[in-house]
């Protein structure tokens, strides 16, 4: 969650930010700290290069977290949740890294010690997580599936 406030505090964003308002804000920042900008031996150009490479990672985290990419994305993300079981996952802070079957994973953040707990002892795991998990929490696709 950190890393989501850090994210849109940098883009000036909210969680109803468009694509084309994240776009034209990334474009304005990349131009005010692109590395070329500065030239060799100026103090700022270790910053801008740290800077420009945060702004990227920035603009990508938001963008796939984004309302927009997840109407995008509803039918195979539905697809994925529904008929994919899970693999793996992986809990650390309040993100759930889950692993499908199909090859896909997606994290979820904001995710309460304690679902994560019952998640761990509940014999059905894919349901509990279809009811507790998959559309209660923002979440993100991080890899796409093998097929």
């Amino acid at each position: 969650m950190k890393r989501i406030i850090e994210y849109r505090t940098l883009f000036n964003a909210n969680k109803d930010t468009t694509l084309s308002e994240l776009k034209k804000t990334y474009r304005n920042l990349v131009k005010e700290w692109h590395p070329d900008k500065f030239q060799e031996g100026d103090p700022k150009q270790p910053e801008a290069e740290r800077k420009s490479k945060e702004i990227i990672d920035a603009y990508s985290f938001l963008v796939s977290i984004s309302p927009e990419t997840h109407a995008q994305n509803l039918e195979e993300y539905t697809q994925t949740t529904m008929v994919s079981g899970i693999e793996d996952y992986l809990y650390k802070g309040v993100t759930l890294k889950v692993t499908f079957q199909n090859g896909s994973v997606y994290e979820y953040f904001g995710v309460p010690r304690n679902v994560y707990n019952k998640l761990n002892s509940t014999p059905t795991m894919d349901r509990f997580a279809r009811r507790h998990i998959f559309h209660s929490h923002l979440y993100r696709k991080v890899m796409k599936s093998n097929d």
